[in-house]
């Protein structure tokens, strides 16, 4: 299975689990994540969610391939739909990150609460690269966390996030040994089943109140953009060149 659920000791633990693609998330993906956040928020019982990924690595971003096919014909994305279930969780979520995360797997951990990187976790959002823009509200929420020019840095050239790096941003927590990421965020996620689990919601809400409907506003925003992009020529060129394994070539686009 790409997506494993699993829920012990009131916390649910939902895995990334396509190690052959490096977790690469299809649209059957994000439905299933969307699914799996959504019942963890109805469960009385659940009183955390911690968000991992198989195989040493968090996730290689978007499938291109299966996100070309499904982005041409959905008139609701699916990752539109995980991202307002990963918005819309009441419960705490905490992030447990080994190896690379790339783009959404990158921008996700901006909404999750806690969030913990293996030494060798590489954080990188190639929108720009891929012809494409940022998208979950990272165009705002970045810019506010480590300030305009080193969003700059990471958002328009694509530069790699280290681990350490992201714990001085305020992206992360802390950095751990890749064998204890996963340990820790387990068991930093258990601590809030001993919490009055009303109080810890309504801490939540107030702490993401002042910025919510901002920030759907951009998430929107962002979406409209990401799709004109991606039926742009930048994005058709940047894409196949991708799947051919070769330099993209831009010299030709005004």
């Amino acid at each position: 299975m790409s997506i494993r659920v699993s829920t012990q000791s009131n916390v649910t633990t939902i895995t990334l689990d396509r190690t052959e693609k490096k977790n690469a998330l299809t649209a059957a993906m994000y439905a299933a994540l969307t699914d799996a956040l959504v019942a963890a928020n109805r469960d009385e019982e659940v009183r955390a969610v911690v968000i991992t990924g198989a195989g040493g690595t968090f996730t290689a971003g978007n499938d291109m391939k299966d996100f070309l096919d499904t982005s041409r014909n959905a008139k609701s994305p699916p990752a539109l739909s995980f991202m307002h279930a990963l918005m819309d969780c009441e419960k705490p979520v905490v992030a447990a990150v080994n190896g690379t995360a790339i783009g959404i797997g990158v921008t996700m951990l901006l909404h999750c609460d806690l969030v913990y990187l293996a030494e060798d976790a590489k954080l990188v959002m190639p929108f720009v690269n891929l012809g494409l823009v940022p998208e979950f509200g990272s165009s705002v929420i970045l810019p506010r966390l480590i300030g305009h020019a080193r969003a700059a840095e990471k958002l328009m050239l694509g530069e790699p996030i280290r681990a350490r790096e992201a714990v001085e941003m305020g992206i992360a927590n802390a950095v751990l040994p890749a064998a204890d990421v996963l340990k820790h965020a387990t068991q930093i996620a258990a601590q809030f089943c001993t919490l009055p689990p009303a109080a810890v919601r309504e801490t939540k809400k107030l702490m993401k109140a002042g910025v919510a409907r901002n920030l759907r506003d951009t998430i929107n925003v962002e979406f409209d953009v990401f799709g004109s992009q991606l039926r742009g020529p930048e994005a058709h060129e940047a894409i196949e060149a991708f799947l051919q394994k070769r330099k993209a070539d831009f010299s030709r686009f005004r």
